[in-house]
């Protein structure tokens, strides 16, 4: 686990929602369709929002990790047979052959995309429907995240 990486990874939700959600690129569409007002948001205690969501981003990076990274896979599946000298063998053999494969910010940030369509898509969704907000607010959101994680997904497989 590369640390400083994961760190810099959950920036990106941030940073992100800045400009996503600014009133000039979709904030505004995004209130209109959450029914949110200047007032409500005002009464948010911020310090405590940015922290958790921060919290809340480095546990995503942290998952999204074994999503773009296919060579974990091989630590996973092998990790209970690692004092074994032969399996140990074997992982190091794997890994000296494929370590370096598909460990590029495209192949990280396709992942990204395939998570916001396939997962967030469908969460928010469904939630979005029960709560009977819109397609608009649906697509925001889900845009939202599915750049996130393209961007998340990039940084953390080319650098991680």
């Amino acid at each position: 686990m590369n640390l400083p990486i994961l760190l810099a990874a959950a920036v990106v939700p941030t940073i992100t929602g800045f400009i996503w959600y600014h009133p000039k690129v979709l904030g505004n569409a995004w209130m209109q369709a959450t029914g949110l007002t200047e007032e409500k948001m005002k009464g948010a205690n911020m310090a405590v929002v940015f922290g958790v969501s921060f919290v809340l981003s480095l546990m995503l990076s942290v998952i999204l990790q074994t999503v773009v990274i296919h060579q974990t896979h091989f630590y996973s599946a092998l990790m209970n047979q690692m004092g074994d000298p032969e399996v140990k063998a074997l992982f190091d053999m794997l890994m000296e052959r494929f370590g370096t494969e598909f460990r590029t910010f495209k192949h990280g940030a396709l992942h990204g995309v395939i998570a916001g369509l396939f997962i967030v898509l469908p969460v928010l969704g469904t939630n979005a429907l029960f709560e009977r907000k819109g397609w608009k607010y649906i697509l925001i959101n889900v845009g939202y995240w599915t750049l996130t994680l393209a961007l998340m997904g990039g940084i953390i497989c080319q650098w991680a």
